[in-house]
C-alpha cells in the first residue's frame, strides 16, 4: 500500500502527538516557535483510507542567498519505525522536501539500539581498560534496531557519527540516562537509588531546601544560575530570551508542557531545573546551580521533586538526556554522568542521526563548513 504525504495543520499535528503514548518534545508543532531561525512545517503522512498514520515536524533553514534549505526533523518523524517496507514512509518525505528547494535532509529516529544498566555503567566506568560506553558490554540489545540501520543505509541515508570528544551527536544526543518508571510506586523508584543519593534527599529535607514550582517571572533567577553552571561545565550558554520565548511556545499549546522547578535555602535560590512533558515520556531539561552550600544537596531534592510530579503526572520514564560516552576520567562530563546513575536508571543509545543528501554538492559544502567551526 501506497503512503501520501503532504502538509498538515497544528492541530491536526497535535492530535496524533495526542494520541501516542509518548514522542518527543521535539516533534510537537510548538517546538518549531522556540526555533525561530528555522522555518517549522508539519507533515502528515495519510494511507489509502486517507488516514493520518504518521506525523513530523521539520525545521527550515536557508542557505543565504539562495532558495535552498537543510531540513531537520529532531528525533523524529513519528512514523513506523519497525516497518520492513521503511522505504514506503521515507521516500514521499524526500519527494515533497526535495519539491521544497531542500538540498539535505537529516533525522533522528526515536529507536533505541542498546540499554546499559546502572551496575554495568558504574563497571565501565571503574574498568581502566574501558574508554567508552559504547565499547562497553550492553545489558540489553534491541532486536530491530540493526535491521533499521541496514533499510536505511540501503536506502542511501548516510548515518552520523557520535562526537570525539563526548559522545554527543552534532544534533541531539545518541546517548541518554533515563529511569524507568512504568508499572513502580514512587517508593520502588526511590529503593532503586544508590545510597548516596537517598543520603543526600533526606540530608536536603534536614538542611530545610524547599523546592518549589516557579513561573515564567522566575526565568531571570534560573537564568543567573544557568549562565554560571555554563562557566563552571564549560558550555556556550544560550540567550535568556530562548528560554522566555521556549516557556510561552509550549505553555501556549499545553499549559503543562513546560514546567520550572527552584530549590531554595533560607531565602536563596540555590538549583532550578526545567521540565518537559509529551504524553507518558517526562524530561529533565535544562539545570542550573550555585556552586554555594552545596553541602545542603540542592541537586538532587530539586530531581526527586521533579521525579515525585513525572510519576503522579503518569510517567512512564523520567529522562534525565543526554550524557557523555567517553569514560576518561579526565573529561569533566563524568561526574555529570555518575550523577546520574546514582538514579539507578539506565543508559540508553539511540540509533543516531542520517542525513541523505539531496543535492551532494551543496550538503557536502555544508559539511565542509560545519567542519570547520
Amino acid at each position: 500500500m501506497s503512503l501520501r504525504l503532504k502538509a498538515i495543520t497544528r492541530e491536526e499535528h497535535l492530535a496524533f502527538v495526542g494520541r501516542r503514548p509518548s514522542a518527543s518534545h521535539m516533534q510537537v508543532p510548538s517546538w518549531g516557535d522556540v526555533k525561530p531561525d528555522w522555518q517549522a512545517r508539519s507533515l502528515g503522512w495519510f494511507d489509502e483510507g486517507d488516514r493520518l498514520v504518521g506525523a513530523g515536524l521539520v525545521l527550515l533553514r536557508p542557505l543565504p542567498k539562495l532558495k535552498r534549505y537543510l531540513a531537520y526533523l529532531p528525533e523524529g518523524p513519528l512514523i513506523d519505525w519497525s516497518a520492513p517496507d521503511l522505504d514506503r514512509w521515507l521516500r514521499p518525505m524526500l519527494g515533497h522536501l526535495k519539491a521544497q528547494g531542500v538540498f539535505s535532509v537529516k533525522m533522528g529516529p526515536p529507536v533505541v539500539t542498546r540499554r546499559w544498566s546502572a551496575e554495568a555503567v558504574k563497571a565501565a566506568i571503574a574498568d581502566p581498560q574501558a574508554g567508552r560506553l559504547r565499547d562497553a558490554e550492553a545489558t540489553s540489545h534491541e532486536p530491530g534496531a540493526l535491521a533499521v540501520a541496514d533499510r536505511l543505509r540501503a536506502m542511501g541515508w548516510q548515518q552520523t557519527e557520535p562526537g570525539d570528544e563526548d559522545g554527543f551527536a552534532a544534533g541531539q544526543p545518541r546517548y541518554v540516562f533515563q529511569v524507568p518508571f512504568a508499572g513502580k510506586s514512587l517508593e520502588e523508584v526511590q529503593q532503586g537509588f544508590n545510597q548516596q543519593w537517598r543520603r543526600n534527599i533526606k540530608k536536603a529535607e534536614k538542611a530545610g531546601v524547599k523546592v518549589v514550582r516557579g513561573g515564567y517571572e522566575d526565568l531571570p533567577v534560573f537564568y543567573e544560575l544557568y549562565v554560571e553552571t555554563a562557566r563552571r561545565d564549560r558550555f556556550i550558554p544560550r540567550p535568556q530570551a530562548y528560554f522566555e520565548r521556549m516557556w510561552t511556545a509550549l505553555a501556549d499549546e499545553d499549559p503543562d508542557r513546560m514546567r520550572l522547578y527552584l530549590a531554595h535555602h533560607e531565602g536563596e535560590v540555590l538549583s532550578a531545573a526545567t521540565m518537559l512533558t509529551v504524553g507518558e515520556h517526562v524530561w529533565y531539561s535544562y539545570g542550573a546551580s550555585t556552586d554555594r552550600k552545596r553541602e545542603v544537596q540542592p541537586n538532587n531534592a530539586i530531581q526527586w521533586r521533579m521525579m515525585s510530579d513525572a510519576h503522579e503526572l503518569g510517567a512512564s520514564v523520567y529522562d534525565l538526556r543526554g550524557i557523555t560516552d567517553t569514560l576518561d576520567e579526565g573529561n569533566h562530563l563524568l561526574g555529570l554522568l555518575r550523577f546520574k546513575v546514582g538514579t539507578g536508571g539506565q543508559a540508553v543509545e539511540y540509533l543516531g542521526e542520517w542525513d541523505f543528501p539531496l543535492n551532494r554538492f551543496l550538503h557536502k559544502a555544508l559539511d565542509l563548513y560545519m567542519s570547520r567551526r
